[in-house]
């Protein structure tokens, strides 16, 4: 299908461009969303005539996207999660978790402005990217703990995943000392066996 872009969209266009999409994406998200409308002859001509105004919408938003950017860029957010011994978290923290946690940090944002590859799965201080607007990005860390004296320790740089060693001495080392008496069962050499009658 082909559509107008509304506004920039990564990897697709600019604002304007008319490009050839699959039916689904543009049926399920770009047109409901608003970010683009079916390339007809009348809805091309409407959009030369409100291409002015589109234009000082997208670098209105823009600017407040930047503003927002500015006090967002190295903020460090916490999140609280279950996680094992070796640091492997019950569960994962998705965009859903990054943006609430963001949000309760003063920020409002929504779950599909979080840019993730996958979901966060171990625990860390981990880089997250927030798509403030198609043209705006704004870097943030979220530190990952079980606790908040966890989360601290983590921010200075701690490593809470590590498993203390027992180091185990060889040389004083007797396998025999395990053992309290001769287990059962066990006749000393060169003991006759009882005979039964």
């Amino acid at each position: 299908m082909q559509v107008i872009l509304l506004q920039r969209i990564v990897k697709l266009g600019q604002m304007g461009d008319v490009v050839n999409v699959r039916d689904g994406y543009a049926r399920n998200f770009l047109l409901p969303q608003k970010k683009a409308m079916r390339a007809t002859e009348d809805n091309r001509k409407y959009f030369e005539s409100q291409r002015a105004q589109l234009e000082a919408e997208n670098l209105a938003h823009k600017q407040e996207a930047e503003q927002v950017a500015e006090k967002l860029n190295g903020q460090l957010f916490i999140a609280i999660r279950q996680a094992g011994d070796t640091g492997q978290l019950y569960g994962s923290v998705s965009t859903r978790d990054i943006a609430e946690v963001v949000t309760a940090g003063g920020f409002t944002i929504n779950r599909n402005q979080v840019v993730m590859e996958r979901p966060i799965k171990e625990l860390g201080v981990h880089d997250v990217v927030i798509g403030l607007h198609p043209e705006v990005l704004a870097k943030v860390k979220l530190n990952v703990a079980r606790s908040e004296d966890e989360a601290e320790r983590q921010a200075r740089g701690e490593d809470v995943t590590v498993i203390k060693d027992e180091a185990l001495d060889i040389e004083t080392f007797n396998p025999d000392e395990m053992f309290e008496g001769e287990p059962e069962g066990v006749a000393e050499k060169g003991a006759e066996p009882e005979q039964q009658g």
